[in-house]
């Protein structure tokens, strides 16, 4: 079911315009990515979507209702690229104060619980780390018990191990029931959360698909590389289903191939009685996809 709905969106700051003619559509239950460079339009794409800016051209419908309808604020849990509380504001303070916003708040204590905040509760805002203030921001756009929940640019800034866990966390919140709009420019970000991805660039969708179905659009080779244990006839693996090319570089036999071409080698490879030794497979990544699509590496 859809739930969230943007038809030709255009906004525009004076002569600049900064989204132009974006539509898609999230379904329920889904963790939706908004893909892109800095300053691309996505930021602005979802601040609309969330009553935050007026647009000046298109409709945009979520839960059926318009962003500035509002029964939107308790139906719809935001955490913005850019968001702050007071330095000396204490963990519980903020989220007891958050969840008097809300006619059936969730139970704060079990959100910070389940977002490993509950030995932080007596801390000051300005003592928190950047993760721990990811986590804090996570509570606070789901403490309504939201049936959406808008995540703009939610690990920049973090260390590797703080956006790791901060995936997860992500990925909990969809276990939990909510559908999740994600805004990021981190490629590995939307190749491991998201179920599809609208990429854009320059403030216009340039593509629309699963992670895998925009690596597709880029490349379905598959490039094999190994050391067989024993001398191996070059012409035979060329002769083998779905294989394109094969080159030598030393003692290692680079072989490019697309569909079953793994399968159709090792599986000769095992008829042969030899081993393929350092064996390395690469395929066309979200990043190539990216790059191919925007003309940019913004990874």
């Amino acid at each position: 079911m859809e739930i969230i709905k943007v038809d030709h969106l255009r906004k525009v700051y004076g002569s600049t315009v900064a989204v132009d003619d974006v539509s898609f559509t999230v379904e329920s239950g889904e963790i939706f990515g908004i893909l892109g460079p800095n300053g691309a339009g996505k930021s602005t794409t979802v601040e609309t979507i969330a009553g935050l800016r007026k647009l000046d051209h298109g409709e945009i419908e979520i839960l059926g209702l318009s962003p500035d309808n509002p029964e939107l604020r308790r139906r719809v849990g935001v955490q913005l690229q850019e968001s702050e509380l007071p330095e000396k504001m204490r963990v519980r303070e903020a989220l007891d104060l958050y969840a008097t916003f809300y006619p059936d708040p969730a139970d704060w204590r079990e959100l910070a619980r389940d977002l490993g905040l509950s030995d932080k509760l007596d801390t000051r805002y300005g003592k928190l780390s950047g993760g721990q203030k990811q986590r804090l921001s996570i509570a606070l756009a789901l403490i309504g018990n939201p049936e959406i929940a808008i995540l703009d640019e939610l690990t920049t800034g973090l260390d590797p191990q703080a956006r790791r866990d901060t995936w997860s966390l992500i990925e909990s919140i969809r276990d939990r029931g909510v559908t999740v709009l994600l805004v990021t420019h981190f490629m590995e970000e939307a190749e491991r959360l998201c179920d599809r991805i609208a990429v854009i660039d320059s403030g216009r969708v340039v593509a629309l698909d699963t992670p895998a179905g925009l690596v597709s659009q880029v490349s379905t080779e598959q490039r094999i590389r190994f050391r067989p244990s024993a001398d191996l006839d070059d012409r035979k693996l060329a002769a083998l289903p779905d294989v394109r090319t094969v080159h030598r570089h030393g003692r290692t036999i680079e072989v490019v191939g697309t569909g079953n071409v793994l399968h159709s080698i090792t599986s000769h490879l095992a008829a042969a009685g030899i081993i393929a030794e350092e064996l390395r497979v690469e395929q066309a990544t979200l990043d190539d996809a990216f790059v191919r699509l925007t003309g940019r590496d913004d990874g």
